[in-house]
């Protein structure tokens, strides 16, 4: 989709915040997560830009979350959701209930640089056909090392982080397209999510980002990666191990009945076989691991579920307004230079 087509649906949705309304909202989901809190909301106050609301949705924490909200953040709103819905139910909740014209996803065990939000506003302002903006998340115990500069997604079906793991000396300072921005510190416009839709709940936990970066890729919306909107993560602090496998396992599976566009499946289908079968037997080859065998699991759940994501799927392609040149260009990488 030519770049001319979003400004004028950016400057009318500015136009409609007004008064009380701030211009972010930030969401953060939370579960059991009273330990990690307080460094990421006192990050907050010490942002730079100050036109935000914080919602925090809890997933029915028992560990004192929001006795410590009620009594140190009054500042914050907050959802005691009474059950745990999930990353992606505890997300839509909050994303409901927000004012802001941004809405911004943040993990509860991060830290965010007190330029982030500032950054992540004007990485908008620059690019009016973004519809989505990836910080640079470092590690927060490693802060030279990068946990993602924007995440991709591959023609074999293989989403990831980029720059996963390496050490932070400027190869990713530069601004980019990149595929899809990390759910733990992703930024939506209202306008998208009001187009597109918000996460699918039954992705639960994991991809359920990457899901919604396809469907707005489809859309003809570009994901920015913006350099200098830094923020700290405790990786997999609140989540992660049997958990994470299992649903990366799922929802890898999902992505693909979902999502992946008929066109490309049949230029690819040998590729994501491939990595397919790779994963289950690098699973088979370490089936003593607890991690191997959900992501065994999971991977039979995901073939289990496939009438549902197809059921789905022909609403999502039905929304498809980019050709097969711009999706391949944006899944190799190739359309990253700004």
């Amino acid at each position: 989709m030519d770049n001319e087509q979003r400004p004028n649906r950016a400057a009318s949705n500015r136009q409609q915040v007004t008064g009380s309304q701030p211009l972010v909202t930030i969401v953060i989901p939370n579960w059991n997560g009273a330990a990690h809190l307080p460094t990421c909301l006192e990050s907050l106050r010490g942002q730079t830009l100050r036109d935000f609301e914080v919602i925090v949705a809890d997933n029915g924490s028992t560990d004192g979350s929001l006795e410590l909200l009620s009594r140190d953040y009054p500042e914050v709103q907050v959802l005691a959701l009474g059950e745990n819905r999930g990353f992606a139910g505890a997300c839509n909740a909050g994303i409901r209930a927000a004012r802001g014209e941004f809405v911004v996803l943040l993990n509860n065990d991060t830290e965010a640089n007190p330029h982030w939000l500032a950054e992540v506003v004007a990485a908008f302002e620059r690019h009016p056909e973004a519809g989505i903006v990836a910080s640079k998340m470092l590690l927060f115990d490693r802060r030279d090392t990068i946990h993602t500069a924007g995440d991709f997604y591959r023609v074999d079906g293989i989403p990831g982080n980029r720059g996963v793991w390496q050490r932070d000396d400027g190869q990713y300072d530069a601004e980019a397209y990149v595929f899809s921005a990390c759910g733990g510190s992703g930024a939506y416009r209202r306008e998208l999510l009001e187009e597109i839709g918000l996460l699918d709940e039954d992705f639960f936990y994991s991809c359920e980002d990457v899901d919604l970066a396809w469907r707005a890729q489809l859309a003809g919306y570009r994901c920015v990666y913006a350099p200098r909107a830094v923020v700290y993560h405790k990786l997999s602090a609140t989540g992660g191990g049997t958990i994470a496998s299992f649903y990366d396992g799922r929802n890898f599976i999902y992505l693909l009945v979902k999502d992946y566009p008929g066109d490309l499946w049949r230029t690819y289908w040998r590729a994501i076989l491939k990595a397919q079968f790779r994963l289950a037997g690098e699973a088979l080859r370490a089936w003593r691991g607890a991690a191997a065998r959900a992501r065994l699991r999971g991977m039979l759940a995901g073939l289990f579920g496939i009438p549902r994501m197809l059921r789905k799927r022909r609403a999502v392609q039905r929304t498809r307004r980019v050709d097969r040149d711009d999706l391949e260009r944006v899944l190799t990488g190739v359309d990253e230079s700004l």
